[in-house]
């Protein structure tokens, strides 16, 4: 009995110290450098996660798992909370639904470990409808987004081209306006939609990048750019960490600076998905206003004085250009 239990102790001390010690803050990281790092699982805890995880190829290639099986569940005010979901190259799906193509449309992308039932849908659906009448999508990716992040990340791309395809089959099937169409997408989400507004051509009036994830994205071709849309704009809230710091639009806002800690907040995860919050209390109320900056610095340390742009907001044809800065409260509305 003796043996066995001198046994299980250096069993667990192996298993313990192959788990390395990173700072949960991931203050450690270093672009290209760093392997391990903690992000949130769908319910916000911290999972550790190697970067340098071989991609399951095998998942990929299979087209119940790639962008070929997102699903696409749509909400209007006649159903704003029961899902009607359109089918590609179904256009009985469309006819069937509340679908409206003199209605603007709004599409909504989640990110890693979610999926169409994360709280972030609801929560931006909800503003959206709350203050428009408006078509809006959200785009459930989340067999694949449940994948490890090395293989979910690899899949972005293709999970932002099949929505593109749809949204051009939608419009010239169904109708509808390219200059009343607004996508957003978080974390992963973002580089999503930046893939999708691509593969269209840039044609979606609006593209807006919700703290587009920062790992292993910063130098990535496939990344959120201006080239995904008319009006491109990222709001960052957690930039250098879970989020990417660089600008990545036509317009870049950096709310408290951009980064962690945002008010309120006690770690990276929560300043990372303060992007959502923050962008559901401006579509419901636009009233949080950037001042411009001449340089990323000066965006960091929230010291601008430039003109103004809102941040933000439910306007489909909005335009601006350039780097803001501006404060929030710590608790919503903020």
């Amino acid at each position: 009995m003796k043996a066995f239990v001198v046994f299980a102790a250096l069993v667990a001390l192996t298993v313990a110290k192959s788990v390395p010690l990173v700072p949960r803050d991931n203050s450690h990281y270093v672009e290209g450098e760093s392997r391990y790092v903690w992000m949130p699982d769908g319910e916000g805890n911290p999972v550790l996660v190697d970067l340098e995880e071989p991609v399951n190829q095998q998942v990929l290639d299979n087209s119940a798992r790639n962008g070929a099986n997102n699903q696409y569940w749509l909400f209007t005010r006649q159903n704003p909370t029961s899902r009607q979901v359109l089918v590609h190259n179904n256009i009985n799906s469309v006819w069937n639904s509340n679908y409206r193509n003199t209605r603007g449309l709004a599409v909504i992308v989640h990110g890693w470990n979610s999926d169409g039932n994360h709280r972030m849908n609801p929560l931006i659906r909800d503003a959206f409808l709350a203050v428009a009448d408006v078509n809006v999508i959200v785009v459930d990716w989340g067999m694949l987004a449940n994948e490890g992040y090395t293989t979910a990340m690899s899949g972005v791309p293709s999970v932002g081209q099949h929505l593109g395809n749809f949204l051009v089959w939608l419009i010239n099937n169904a109708g509808g306006n390219w200059n009343n169409v607004h996508l957003v997408g978080f974390s992963l989400g973002a580089h999503a939609v930046g893939n999708a507004g691509r593969q269209t051509g840039g044609r979606p009036s609006r593209v807006t990048g919700l703290d587009p994830a920062g790992f292993l994205w910063h130098s990535n071709s496939n990344r959120l750019q201006p080239n995904a849309g008319r009006y491109v704009e990222a709001i960052h809230t957690d930039g250098g960490l879970l989020g990417i710091m660089n600008p990545s639009g036509h317009a870049d806002f950096y709310p408290n600076g951009g980064r962690n800690r945002q008010p309120g907040c006690s770690n990276s995860n929560c300043s990372h998905s303060r992007a959502v919050d923050l962008f559901a209390s401006t579509i419901r109320n636009n009233r949080f206003v950037g001042r411009r900056c001449n340089n990323i610095n000066e965006a960091q340390n929230n010291n601008c004085s430039g003109a103004n742009l809102n941040m933000g907001n439910a306007i489909f044809n909005k335009s601006g250009t350039g780097l803001y800065a501006l404060t929030t409260g710590a608790a919503w509305p903020f």
